[in-house]
């Protein structure tokens, strides 16, 4: 589990079919093997860890079904991608309940300047918009944000300043498509729905 907060923004060092390893700030001593890191918002599994000048090398195995749902097919050597840890007992719950089980990819149809924040509006697919309701939560790109707004599968979001500066947000532009993990609340809201028709 985790909160959206992102703590290290992480580089594509390596890939090889499904095989990736990613430069991280982490230092070596405190990720271990089957540890679950999420990049982009993607819960992975750490399969090894080789410690470098600046934290250490981290590799995933992820499977041709998680390419398929996500960002990560199109990850090649250079990229950078938001990382968190997964939560502890104990830690600040910062953000909101994130699994890492990205429902879908999201397209940035807009970005502008809304005093010091940045507004980003989404075209989500159809099938997720009931999810998506203003004041909600939801997890792009591995980030806690508040939805503001929705018009039909339509939603937009505000970064702050500190937002865009410690995770990849401030490098996005329209046309990027970004992981969407919808509220887990609102999941089973919907579901105990369904049963009641």
């Amino acid at each position: 589990m985790f909160t959206g907060i992102i703590t290290d923004i992480g580089s594509v060092a390596s890939r090889d079919g499904g095989r990736f390893q990613i430069a991280s700030k982490y230092q070596a001593a405190s990720v271990e093997v089957g540890c679950s890191i999420a990049c982009d918002g993607v819960c992975l599994t750490v399969t090894g860890v080789e410690p470098n000048a600046d934290g250490c090398r981290f590799s995933v195995d992820v499977s041709n079904e998680t390419c398929s749902k996500t960002t990560l097919d199109e990850w090649r050597p250079g990229r950078r991608v938001n990382l968190e840890r997964s939560a502890t007992l104990g830690s600040e719950m910062g953000g909101h309940v994130v699994l890492g089980h990205v429902d879908g990819l999201v397209s940035i149809v807009d970005i502008r300047q809304d005093g010091e924040s940045s507004r980003f509006s989404f075209e989500a697919p159809e099938h997720l918009s009931l999810y998506i309701a203003p004041k909600g939560s939801i997890a792009l790109d591995g980030t806690s944000l508040t939805v503001n707004e929705v018009s039909a599968n339509r939603f937009g979001v505000n970064l702050i300043p500190h937002s865009l500066q410690v995770t990849t947000w401030g490098e996005k532009k329209v046309g990027d498509q970004v992981n969407l993990e919808v509220d887990v609340f609102a999941r089973y809201v919907a579901r105990l729905m369904e049963f009641r028709q």
